[in-house]
């Protein structure tokens, strides 16, 4: 029995750099071997049965489309573990909720401070994210964006949502 999985692909289809069809990164996660490829969106979320890596798909990436974006690989379970935001209940708007995912949350992480209304959970699969007046204008500072890691990846929990959706169907 296959396995499914979550491939988020980070920074890709931002702005007019890194672009990459959905339609050919399916066929491509096809070739590789995946089942049941599916995308959402631009942004690079894939969802597929199959025992594909990151470092699999990075390098098919690179070779067919000659850009790097880093991929991060989560299994269902793993995925929908983090996808429970516990900010659920203040957030008002799914588009401005955000999940980080990453390989693993540092343990000495601490949220930043001085940042309402602005707020950011640490959780143990990943760091949950309300921003009340938007990404762009967030006052969660840049440091503490990089400090989470090159293969850290931002969802809004709409994205989220329907990513579990897939995995569900």
């Amino acid at each position: 029995m296959s396995k499914s999985s979550v491939a988020l692909l980070r920074g890709i289809n931002v702005g007019t750099s890194k672009r990459i069809g959905m339609a050919a990164l399916c066929t491509l996660f096809e070739s590789l071997g995946a089942t049941t490829v599916r995308s959402y969106l631009q942004s690079g979320n894939v969802v597929f049965d199959g025992q594909l890596t990151a470092e699999q798909i990075e390098q098919a990436v690179a070779a067919a489309f000659g850009v790097a974006p880093r991929v991060l690989v989560l299994t269902a379970a793993q995925f929908k573990r983090a996808a429970q935001n516990p900010l659920g209940a203040i957030a008002t708007d799914a588009s401005r909720l955000f999940v980080v995912f990453m390989d693993a949350v540092p343990p000495s992480l601490e949220p930043p401070s001085d940042i309402a209304p602005d707020v950011v959970v640490i959780g143990e699969h990943a760091v949950y994210q309300w921003m009340p007046a938007g990404f762009s204008t967030t006052k969660i500072p840049p440091k503490f964006t990089t400090s989470l890691g090159p293969t850290a990846t931002t969802r809004n929990q709409r994205t989220v949502d329907a990513l579990v959706g897939m995995l569900d169907g």
